[in-house]
């Protein structure tokens, strides 16, 4: 089925449904932010422990400091970050009471304040704001899941993996430094409930703040990459190597901050090195640093230890001003590549998803309101669910690059490729010029379709490559279809 007629169909679906309920004005309403949510952007939830960066991230892919960082009320509650022609904050608390919030900016810094509200009387918490990335996806940040506070994590579990209703996100971004317990379990649980009712359409696993790998002191990220690669060999899926504190200062650094980290560069290199060693020593009032207490205080909150130094370090090896050390750190906190992995992975995919997400929430309003005609909507909308295999391309590009499938690496690329990896359309799936033309691009896509079988019929390979290449070839099959 085509994506325009999926999304014809699923509006046409939820217009019968609520004629036939407009007696019932509470489901009228549900199903009405259901077909809303088909013209909406795309739900994406930044989850992971607590202090994973999960608020500095999407500062940095928003490109200011709007998200809390420090610990305050407002990070213990799920927070929505919508786009806006102009700057708002709408909070709803005790039973559905809206009050419209004050927009105050501390030092750049938009100040969260609940006014007073509690944590536990939030149920909430809206942000819009002028952005390009908030036009393609709403970002919905969450507090850490393993929160001393059972409530607060609690609160994230609820929005993540509810038990009566439908999930609320479209896909998540999952945020660890690690591979503990935690992270594994609650990895599991989100990747055995996406593309069903009650769990997200898609998972992106991230290798946070990856500054820190090997102390800070690599120039590039290659040891993060390799870092984020071992990690996702345990946890059986890819995760990106990010740090958003880099990207973060790469989008927001100031003259004033490049100007004292280039004080702190002309500093000899062992002496930085010792005094980078601790807080206390960096701060210390008997140093050779050649800055105010005050200023490489004002640089720790900025940038912490290691981005201090990994900035220090992109100066002395050619970022001689603010706009190329920008660049720099930009280039090498991995943004770009978890930016590009959203589009092409969620945004390209985006009226599927979001139609599959309007759908199961129409299933969820008509399986409570039992009637001849409300089965028969249902049965229609489980027609259009059928055609799972967008979620089957996402698991299959969510765990690539774990070195786990038995294929060349050369194959694995034109995997991804097929899969849509690289993009949507059918000429870059098939690796073919733009301008190619249909004929050209079905002799391609059967001459595809035969390897990708011939692949999966493999009898030497283990049952995971063999349903990576099957489905490369449904989705070359795909291709023929149209």
């Amino acid at each position: 089925m085509s994506v325009t007629r999926l999304g014809s169909q699923t509006r046409q679906l939820i217009d019968a449904a609520r004629h036939e309920l407009r007696s019932d004005p509470a489901s009228v309403e549900e199903l009405r932010h259901s077909a809303a949510r088909l013209e909406e952007p795309l739900r994406v939830a930044l989850t992971g422990t607590v202090k994973a960066g999960k608020s500095t991230l999407l500062n940095a892919l928003v490109g200011e400091e709007i998200a809390p960082t420090d610990a305050t009320e407002c990070t213990r509650v799920v927070t929505w970050f919508e786009q806006s022609t102009t700057p708002r904050i709408d909070l709803t608390h005790d039973s559905g009471r809206r009050t419209r919030l004050a927009v105050h900016r501390d030092e750049g810094r938009l100040a969260l304040d609940l006014g007073g509200v509690t944590a536990d009387r939030v149920e909430k918490l809206q942000v819009g704001w002028p952005s390009p990335l908030l036009g393609e996806f709403t970002l919905v940040d969450t507090p850490g899941t393993s929160s001393n506070s059972r409530d607060v994590s609690a609160r994230t579990r609820a929005l993540l993996l509810p038990e009566d209703r439908p999930c609320d996100v479209d896909a998540v971004v999952y945020l660890t430094r690690g591979t503990d317990g935690a992270d594994v379990r609650l990895l599991d649980q989100l990747q055995t409930r996406v593309g069903t009712a009650a769990g997200p359409l898609g998972i992106v696993g991230v290798l946070s703040r990856a500054d820190e790998v090997k102390g800070g002191r690599e120039r590039n990220l290659d040891a993060a990459r390799a870092a984020a690669d071992d990690a996702g060999r345990r946890v059986e899926r890819s995760l990106l190597p990010v740090s958003g504190l880099l990207a973060l200062r790469g989008r927001t650094l100031r003259q004033t901050e490049f100007d004292d980290l280039a004080v702190l560069a002309t500093v000899p290199e062992g002496t930085l090195e010792a005094a980078l060693r601790s807080v206390t020593r960096f701060t210390a009032e008997d140093t050779e640093l050649l800055l105010s207490t005050g200023q490489r205080r004002e640089l720790l909150d900025a940038f912490g230890l290691f981005g201090t130094r990994f900035a220090v370090m992109l100066i002395r090896t050619g970022a001689t001003d603010a706009p190329a050390l920008a660049r720099e750190l930009t280039a090498h906190s991995g943004l770009e590549d978890l930016r590009r992995t959203l589009h092409l992975q969620f945004g390209q995919r985006s009226t599927e998803l979001k139609a599959h997400s309007a759908l199961r929430s129409l299933k969820a309003v008509l399986a409570r309101t039992p009637s001849s005609a409300s089965r028969s909507l249902s049965r229609a909308a489980d027609r259009l669910l059928a055609d799972t295999h967008v979620f089957r391309e996402l698991r299959v590009l969510s765990g690539l690059r774990t070195g786990g499938l038995q294929l060349r690496d050369a194959d694995v690329v034109l995997l991804e490729r097929m899969l849509g990896g690289e993009g949507m359309s059918p000429h870059i799936r098939l690796g073919m010029p733009a301008d190619a033309g249909q004929e050209q691009i079905s002799r391609v896509a059967l001459t595809a379709l035969r390897f990708w079988r011939s692949q999966a019929g493999r009898p030497t390979i283990d049952t995971a490559t063999v349903q990576a290449c099957a489905c490369a070839a449904r989705s070359c099959e795909a291709l023929l279809a149209r």
